[in-house]
């Protein structure tokens, strides 16, 4: 005579199976569709990073086909308080958009200079209030040279607490690097789900996991302990 008990345990089991086939076709969706939204960002990181390691290459030169101008613009002296108030109030005034970067410090309250910074352009600003005058220097950089910075663009640099982000679109595309960032490692792990569901390939993955392991760590802390 059949248990009362086996009904319940079969159905559990179905409900079980059914819950993991459901999370799997969810980590499935979410692999595809991520690493569809993340296709341009990770070429851009990955392309820019060959830019980066093999300065050597001609056709992606940037500086040297650099284009600079210099100008002097009458200018009102701001009546706000602050390095980065009066620096705001001067590109306001100028009509330049960008990052606030502080080059020199401060001695004269009459002179106020700084860099202000986007992808692919410079402005360098000297303004004097006492004369009222402002130097401009503008420099313009090609395809090559967007790129390359947008690898790097941060609006912060270590040890320079006086270099913050203060521009949105800084802070924007901070943000969407951080997204980028959750976004691969939601990847790697939904790769991980994805390997250990085949179990006829876990060995081959077993053994490029664990190469990947070893390259990385040499890097992490090989090189430190043995070199």
């Amino acid at each position: 005579m059949p248990s009362s008990i086996e009904p319940e345990i079969v159905g559990n089991a179905v409900r079980n199976r059914s819950c993991c086939e459901h999370l799997a076709r969810w980590n499935r969706r979410l692999h595809y569709y991520l690493g569809l939204y993340l296709l341009l960002f990770v070429w851009l990181f990955a392309f820019t990073g060959l830019l980066l390691n093999h300065s050597q290459w001609k056709f992606a030169e940037f500086w040297t086909d650099r284009r600079e101008n210099s100008t002097e613009r009458g200018i009102l002296v701001p009546r706000v308080d602050g390095d980065l108030a009066q620096a705001r109030d001067l590109m306001e005034q100028l009509g330049v958009r960008g990052e606030v970067e502080w080059t020199v410090t401060r001695s004269n309250p009459t002179l106020l200079e700084f860099r202000a910074s986007r992808p692919g352009q410079m402005f360098e600003i000297k303004a004097d209030f006492a004369r009222q005058k402002a130097t401009i220097k503008h420099i313009e950089f090609n395809a090559w040279g967007v790129m390359r910075i947008l690898h790097t663009f941060t609006g912060v640099r270590p040890g320079k607490d006086r270099n913050q982000r203060d521009w949105m679109l800084t802070s924007l595309w901070a943000w969407s690097m951080d997204a980028v960032a959750v976004g691969l490692i939601l990847m790697v792990l939904s790769s991980l789900w994805l390997w250990y569901e085949r179990a006829q390939r876990r060995k081959q993955g077993i053994v490029a996991l664990g190469l990947g392991c070893l390259t990385c760590g040499l890097f992490c802390f090989g090189l430190a302990w043995l070199f």
